[in-house]
This record gives C-alpha cells, structure tokens and sequence, in this order.
C-alpha cells in the first residue's frame, strides 16, 4: 500500500471561510520533535483551541492501584509470516508499515491477577488475589519518536469468533498511521488464547506458555479485567522498565477502544474497574456497550451503527443515555456492525492465519438474504471520534453532538425509513444522501447475516432518476462531505480516505464482471486510477485530479454502455470536486 501520510495542518479557519460554522476543532497532539518530547502538542488541527490552555492538561490515569506485570520481549519471529510454522505474531498485519515508518512487535505480560465479580454499575468487587497469568501484547507504533502523537490506543481484543480479533485496527489504522498514534492489542480473555482456535492452539511452540486461567482455576474471564489493567499500565511505562513502546517517550494518554463483545467487556470495565484501576484517560465503545455509570470523570465515546440500533446490539437503556460531560453517542445511517471495510480488511489474514474467508468476502459465496456488508464508510467517523476523544481529554473540547438515528412509532419501534429504504436521521455521510446503493444495518440468514447489514445496489433507471446529470450527484457528495467536516463527525483528512478509490475500483470491476465496461477498458481505468490513488493518498491533490479527469476522459469516450459510462463518470467527478475543495482549502491557508 502506498505510504501513508504526516498528521495534517490546522484548517478552522479554512472551513470558516467555507462558512461552516461547526468547523471541526480537534487539537491533536503533534509529533514529539515539534516541542521536543514532553512539549505541548500542536498538530495536525492547529493544537490548543482559541482561547483555551496552550498547554495539553496532564493525565490523571496513575495506575497507582494496579500491579506492575513483568514484560518480555519483543519476541522474535522463528519464521516468516504466513508460514505453517505459525513463528510469527497471529495476525500479523500486512499493512506495509515500513513505508509508513511504523513497526510490529509482540510481546508476552506476566504476573499475578486479581478476579472481580461485576454487576451492573457497581464498582467490582474482589473475589481473589495472586492468580498468575501470562499474555501477549501486540504493538504497532511509530518507529520515529518524533513521528509519535503521544497517545496508544489499547485495543480489547474481540474474540467472539474464539480467535484474536483487531476490528477496531482493521477500521482506523490508515488514520491512525496518519496522525502518529500508537495501537496496542491486548490478549485478555479465555477464548482468545485457549480456545481450540486460540493462541495455544494456533502456536503451541509461540504461545504454549499462555495463560489467563491461572492454571484452568479461573474459567470464567473474571482475571480479564486486572490483566487489562496491567497491560495499559506496561505501555504507560510505570513498571520502571523499557516499555513495549521501545525508544518512544511514554504516552500522554491511553485511550482504551473495543468493538462488539470487546464493547461489553470495556463498559464492564469501565463501570466496575476502572474505579479502582484508574489506569485509562478514555473509552472508545465501538458497535455496543451496555449501561454507563455517570459518576466517574473518565470520557467515553460511544460509535454505533444503523444495525447496532436495529439489532439491540446497543441495549435500548444504553441507547436512552443522555450525552453529559463524560459521555458522547453517535449513530452512523446506513451503517452495519460488520462492514465492508472490515471484511475486505480482515480476510486475507483470516485465510493466511485461520484458513477460511469471513462472510461476505468477494468472491466467497453469498449466504444472506441480501448482499451482504454495508458500504457506509462508518471508520470515517471512528477516525473523528478518536481524534475527538484526544481533544476531550487533553484540552476539555467536548465532541460535537449528532441526532440520533429516527425510530418509528410502532411496538416495538423501528428504524424510519425513506420511500427508498434508507433509514433516515443519525449521521449521515454522503454515500447515504446521495445513494449508488441501499445500505443498511440489516439482513437476515445465517451465521453472522444479522450483523452483516446490506447493501443492494440501485438500478441504472434509479440512478438516472435520482441524478439526471453527473453534476448533481458530485455536489451533493461535496455538500455532504464538507457538511459533514463542518459538524466534526469526520476527519479533514476525509480526502486521504483509501475508500474514496476503493469504491470507485469496485465499481469497475463489476461493470467488467458484468460486461457492460471490457476487460481491456477496465485495465486502463483502473491504470489511471492506481495513479490517482497514489497522489491522493500522499496528499498531492493536483496529480490526483488530473488522473482522475484522464480516467472521466478516456471511461465517456471508450465505455459504451450508457448506465456504466454514467456510473463511472459520477463517482469519478465527485472525487474529482471533493480533491478540489481541499486543495482550495489548502490554498486559502496558504499552503
């Protein structure tokens, strides 16, 4: 994959000239070498808000309660990735984090645990002490300190499928490399690592040392909680030793993020342990979480989908909390649990490291009753979520808060939707309002069909109805978009999006699949956009756009089927605008 960018520079004052009053006001920290470490950050939104501290607020998360764990590692690799010998880190990335001046390492935390009994909101209590446990970490950071935000995302693993599974990673690492954060995997629970599919299993000659059992006399995930904790206060280098951030200065904050199942287990946490623990700056809960307490001074974001809502994988009690100083609720139209972005992510590691697709991969056969995965690009707005979450907690910008997805009347309520099926309210990104396809947080069959949401493409006579001309399609994209940045639900980096190519290349290659574009005409898009994309992607606009209009030439003079040729021309010239708007923005900041 092409190499991915330096954080972004402040642009407020360019989005106020566009007149979008909601100008997004996230103040990152920047990398250590703009202050030198342990200076303010200033970063890629401009650092602190007009008119607040010039200074980022200093963590209270001390972790003074929690146990030092004994680190090892990194541990080395006896084998290349992918090999049969399992040598290496499960799951190991195959991003290309070399270009992007990051690096992979795993390591293994051990000590003794306590077990916590949790219910409700109450704050845990403990049922033992002393229990040994031995984990992995799994750490993605920059290799470069001055490349370094500041901040380690510490991610639950999710094991819902009895294996380690890094969904929120597979979401926002593109924008996670950007801006200079730091990811962390931590390995907590049982399934994870003693399954029949788990770590044990996978590697007996890596991980046959593993244990978050103590020795199969605690079966229950009740040490997930404490082993948590104790890796969190690793990576925050209070253990006195080199942390597993290596030469990196220890982080400002850790914000703790989970997706699903690893959602529930992060409110439980929340709720009961961090209480005692203290050891996190924020929560991210990602496609779920139950009931919060509103007592404790820890933020937590909260980002569902359209089929978090439908499904009561956000509970309806979850769902009625109010947003507060400590809490924040978005819900994203269109969007499904499991997601498009996520599969296409996810599956070659699951083939190489597992042996099977997920659902719903291309080219895997279609089980669900409708196409499965939404499009909606929901990680647009995990990404703005995060990049809040650190403004929140640094400088006491609280997120801007979004409409909640709209609910019928009938018992039991329902999703709202338009006469297309579209479901209406929430935040809505522009391939929900100016819709190719009916995306969906819905659909039915088996395995996991019901998380899978749909997406169903409209037909050419639909299309042609909804956008006579090319041009109306491209600015209601614009608009959209740029409304979108405006009320801060996503990133100004939203042009640096791999998505914005990637749905473009599909299109393609269905149009090819189908016939109605030949396999010869397809190669010289796809050859136009791959240069597109390069330029794109490394924050060059003018190059990008001008492949993009050699692509728009060459598709309205070489496709001759009219429902491809139009399809292809209206994606194409509102990347073409959104690239536009933004290097007008750039310009007007006097790039």
């Amino acid at each position: 994959m092409p190499a991915l960018l330096p954080p972004l520079r402040n642009v407020r004052g360019s989005l106020l000239a566009l007149g979008l009053a909601g100008a997004l006001a996230i103040p990152l920290c920047a990398p250590a070498s703009a202050t030198g470490p342990g200076g303010p950050p200033g970063g890629p939104h401009g650092g602190p808000p007009a008119g607040g501290p010039a200074a980022p607020r200093p963590s209270t998360a001390t972790g003074e309660n929690v146990a030092n764990p004994l680190l090892t590692g990194p541990i080395a690799n006896t084998s290349p990735v992918g090999s049969p010998k399992h040598g290496y880190p499960f799951l190991a990335t195959d991003v290309d984090l070399r270009s992007a001046g990051y690096v992979e390492q795993e390591f293994f935390v051990s000590g003794t645990a306590t077990s916590y009994a949790t219910r409700g909101t109450d704050t845990a209590t403990v049922v033992s002490t002393g229990n040994p446990y031995r984990t992995r970490l799994v750490v993605r950071r920059p290799a470069d300190a001055r490349a370094f935000n500041g901040v380690v995302i510490a991610e639950w693993y999710n094991v819902s499928n009895q294996w380690d599974q890094e969904v929120d990673w597979f979401q926002s690492h593109e924008h996670l490399i950007r801006e200079g954060y730091a990811w962390v995997g931590v390995s907590a629970q049982r399934a994870g690592v003693h399954s029949a599919t788990g770590l044990k299993a996978w590697s007996p000659a890596r991980y046959g040392t593993l244990d978050v059992t103590a020795g199969g006399t605690v079966d229950d995930d009740s040490l997930s909680y404490d082993i948590f904790s104790q890796a969190v206060k690793a990576v925050r280098g209070s253990t006195g030793t080199k942390g597993p951030l290596g030469g990196l200065p220890r982080p400002r904050y850790v914000i703790a993020t989970g997706h699903s199942q690893s959602a529930g287990r992060l409110a439980n946490y929340y709720n009961a342990v961090q209480p005692l623990a203290n050891v996190l700056d924020a929560v991210v809960l990602h496609g779920g979480g139950g009931v919060l307490r509103t007592d404790l001074p820890t933020p937590v974001f909260r980002v569902n989908s359209e089929g978090d809502v439908s499904g009561g994988i956000l509970p309806a009690a979850a769902r009625a909390q109010a947003d507060s100083a400590i809490l924040r609720s978005w819900e994203v139209a269109g969007a499904s649990h499991g997601d498009w972005k996520l599969i296409r992510d996810y599956g070659p590691l699951r083939k190489r490291d597992v042996g099977s697709y997920p659902g719903g991969y291309p080219g895997e056969p279609q089980t669900c009753a409708l196409p499965s995965l939404s499009r909606i690009p929901q990680h647009m707005v995990q990404n703005a979520a995060y990049d809040h979450t650190l403004a929140w907690i640094a400088y006491g910008v609280r997120p801007p808060a979004a409409p909640k997805i709209q609910m019928t009347d009938a018992a039991p309520p329902a999703i709202a939707r338009d006469s297309l099926g579209l479901a209406l309210g929430g935040i809505r990104l522009a391939q929900q309002e100016a819709p190719l396809r009916i995306n969906t947080g819905t659909n039915t069959g088996p395995g996991f069909c019901f998380l899978d949401g749909s997406s169903l493409p409209l037909t050419g006579a639909q299309l042609a109805q909804l956008y006579p001309a090319t041009r109306s399609y491209a600015d209601k994209v614009v608009a959209t978009t740029l409304a979108d940045v405006g009320a801060g639900y996503i990133s100004r980096s939203f042009t640096r999006d791999p998505a914005w190519y990637s749905d473009i290349r599909d299109l393609i290659g269905e149009y090819v699949a189908s016939g109605a574009v030949t396999e010869a005409v397809g190669a010289t898009l796809q050859d136009r956009l791959r240069h597109a994309e390069r330029a794109g992607l490394a924050g060059d606009e003018p190059p990008a756009i001008a492949h993009l209009r050699q692509l728009a030439e060459r598709a309205g003079k070489q496709i001759k089927d009219a429902t491809a040729r139009d399809g292809v021309l209206r994606v194409t010239q509102a990347l073409v605008d959104l690239l536009t708007e933004a290097r007008k923005l750039d310009q007007h900041k006097g790039r």
